[in-house]
């Protein structure tokens, strides 16, 4: 699928910024179109520390929730951590389970099960836990819209604490949005409307974080012991894809450094076990490697295995549950290719396609890879996804979005035909009747607000950048603003007219592309490498020549071919030797 190209820009003066800010006008413009554009805000963008860190006494309910904590903990009452199965969920338990733990109370946890209790809070599991004798309640990654249980708890005698990220639900009366609270003792959640927290954009794991600050304040507890938690609450930032900016950029920034040097048994454990011990571990290899074997677990057996890894104190202990975390990753991945081949086969054969908004319902598909399945087949079609499967009482599922779409707002005009649903816009999750699945698909293309130029898939580019400019110090500037991910994305150069000398297919699955590449009227040359897991490669080709020229070009026998490239500079170390090179994010080649 072609893409739109779209070089940003703005009216702001970026060399006066640049000046000001004291860095290169590159990096300056990058940061502008992040949005980083007061010349102090880029001071703290590149240099923030723990200590540019909000007061979390700003939250809405947070001295409420702290008090009633230390009531429950001087009282010796029994305290329930009621959690969630993914990354975020698993991590926010971990260091709410530690700290409370620390601080002397009496502590036990709860993960549910996602095909018996599914997501957030479970009336059963309710009963479970008050007879279990628990007194206070505090929900983790999780809550929010939690009306009913909430009810049924505080009906039972329980107290609730409820800490979560996740959008506050509402009903449209009329045009107007009714924001609806659960009725909990506390709700910390920054998404409150009157909440006057400065960043509203913490995921389950950093709000967790922030609690245990205060808490440990409150406890009379050395501040430098709460900053081991900031590992935690970076694997669960990175994991949940919220904006890496403010505080998130700089929990992401130190916990990762934190990482690399990590004392918990059961991290360094999965580490090994995933093969990183002699690596840097970066945002790739969290969100890539360590964070699905974390999922896999709530995907397909128990959640708590993750949390007893990290709580684990015996290295051979944590060998064992790390073998068995990548295992299930492996499994996972299967399930999930499975899932997708029979999504795309459910498309093609009713013609989905033309839709704006996919619905697509197979029970054959397993529930704990919805979303994953949903997020790659929103990637194929650049489509909204809702991927529905057979719950265990009704079918139930995920969806994924694109920027254009706001799939929680268009879900909560929906919400007569759904029995539970909650999340952000860009995913949600979701059950409903089979008989309004049907329902719900039409209703949803038929409020689709998207045009067909709003689907064409875009690549924004932050500037042109004419090849004579990268250098091994400007690749070093541009790593400054690491880490990369969302809201502060690996940044994208552009440059027109380049010539490729010769191209060289690399990889056991012949999908890596080297670029032997000069710019026009210059006899520099660079490596450029291009990773193409789809055929991208060919398709971008054959939009300007042929199948026989392809092939020549392959072979090696057709040279100087020009093209346009989306970019940004790396380091390529190979053998010892150390070189410039261009990672090729798009291309389009021309017979001019």
């Amino acid at each position: 699928m072609e893409k739109r190209w779209m070089l940003k820009g703005t009216s702001i003066d970026i060399k006066d910024v640049a000046k000001k800010a004291e860095v290169n006008p590159i990096i300056a413009a990058l940061l502008i179109h992040r949005d980083i554009k007061d010349p102090m805000a880029i001071k703290k963008f590149l240099y923030g520390t723990l200590k540019d860190l909000h007061s979390a006494h700003l939250m809405k309910d947070m001295d409420k929730a702290l008090a009633i904590i230390k009531d429950a903990i001087e009282n010796n009452k029994k305290i329930c951590i009621y959690g969630d199965y993914d990354v975020d969920g698993v991590m926010s338990i971990y260091i709410l389970y530690k700290a409370l733990t620390r601080c002397g109370a009496d502590v036990f946890y709860h993960i549910p099960d996602r095909e018996d209790e599914g997501y957030g809070m479970n009336s059963h599991r309710v009963k479970i836990i008050k007879e279990q004798g628990c007194e206070v309640i505090i929900t983790c990654d999780n809550g929010i819209a939690a009306m009913e249980q909430i009810k049924l708890a505080k009906e039972l005698g329980m107290t609730v604490i409820v800490t979560d990220h996740h959008d506050v639900p509402f009903v449209d009366l009329e045009g107007s949005k009714e924001y609806l609270l659960p009725p909990a003792d506390a709700v910390i959640n920054p998404k409150q409307q009157d909440c006057n927290y400065p960043f509203k954009l913490l995921c389950g794991g950093g709000i967790a974080f922030k609690f245990v600050q205060c808490l440990y304040d409150q406890m009379g507890i050395d501040s430098a012991e709460c900053e081991k938690y900031i590992q935690y609450a970076a694997i669960a930032t990175i994991c949940d894809v919220v904006d890496l900016v403010d505080e998130n950029r700089i929990i992401a920034k130190y916990g990762l450094n934190m990482l690399n040097r990590t004392e918990n048994i059961g991290l360094q454990a999965l580490i090994d076990e995933c093969s990183l011990a002699d690596k840097t571990i970066t945002v790739y290899h969290i969100g890539f490697i360590i964070g699905p074997c974390i999922n896999a677990t709530g995907r397909l057996e128990s959640a708590r295995l993750s949390v007893e890894l990290f709580l684990a104190d015996d290295y051979e202990r944590a060998k064992k549950l790390a073998k068995k975390l990548r295992e299930l990753n492996i499994e996972r991945q299967n399930i999930t290719l499975q899932g997708v081949e029979r999504a795309e086969g459910i498309i093609e054969r009713n013609h989905m396609e033309k839709d704006k908004v996919l619905v697509i319902y197979d029970e054959e598909i397993h529930e704990s890879v919805a979303g994953i399945v949903a997020g790659r087949i929103r990637e194929k079609y650049n489509l909204p996804t809702i991927i529905l499967t057979k719950g265990k009482d009704m079918p139930k599922g995920s969806a994924r979005s694109i920027d254009e779409y706001n799939m929680f707002e268009e879900l909560s005009k929906c919400k007569d035909l759904l029995d539970k649903f909650g999340g952000h816009p860009m995913a949600a999750g979701l059950s409903l009747c089979f008989e309004n699945i049907d329902k719900l698909r039409q209703r949803l293309n038929e409020n689709c607000k998207l045009t067909e130029e709003e689907l064409i898939p875009k690549v924004r580019i932050d500037q042109r950048l004419p090849l004579k400019y990268v250098s091994f110090k400007l690749v070093d500037e541009i790593k400054s603003l690491e880490p990369f991910g969302k809201g502060n994305p690996s940044p994208l150069f552009a440059e027109k007219g380049i010539i490729i000398e010769r191209v060289y297919v690399l990889g056991k699955e012949k999908n890596v592309f080297k670029l032997l590449i000069r710019p026009e009227e210059s006899y520099n040359k660079i490596n450029g490498i291009f990773f193409d897991s789809s055929g991208y490669f060919k398709e971008a080709f054959l939009r300007a020549y042929d199948e026989v020229t392809y092939d020549r070009f392959l072979e090696g026998v057709l040279g100087d071919i020009k093209a346009d490239i989306i970019y940004y500079p790396d380091i390529n170390e190979y053998n010892g030797s150390i070189t410039l090179q261009l990672v090729i994010k798009d291309i389009r080649f021309s017979t001019n």
